[in-house]
């Protein structure tokens, strides 16, 4: 059979599936990592790290349009973040259902002799 704790996330899952799906938690998280990859380009930026590119960028770069960028980058990893985590979760409640249906053939003889026959 399934440990407690795999029992306890079946139940979970088959509970709470749908309403994951559009977890606002899910999406700050995601949000969070994708202004930190944002904050992440500004420090690279800012510290000059590629002279060429720090000039290219001041002449003919827009504010607006690099936070919007930047907004857009955060926004879909915040999207990204949510659908990944979600199908995380989907595979492992399908595996543990089918290991779960498995040991259920396993410990009923009378099946075994029905798919035998």
């Amino acid at each position: 059979m399934l440990t407690e704790q795999e029992e306890m996330f079946v139940k979970y899952w088959e509970k709470n599936r749908e309403s994951e799906l559009k977890s606002f938690k899910q999406y700050i998280k995601g949000l969070s990592r994708g202004l930190a990859i944002g904050i992440a380009i500004i420090l690279l930026i800012a510290t000059g790290w590629y002279k060429r590119a720090n000039m290219e960028a001041n002449s003919k770069l827009s504010f607006t349009i690099f936070a919007i960028a930047l907004l857009g980058i955060a926004v879909f990893m915040a999207w990204l973040y949510n659908n990944y985590k979600w199908e995380m979760n989907e595979q492992q409640y399908l595996e543990l259902m089918a290991k779960k249906k498995r040991l259920e053939r396993e410990n009923k003889p009378e099946l075994k002799e029905d798919i035998l026959n």
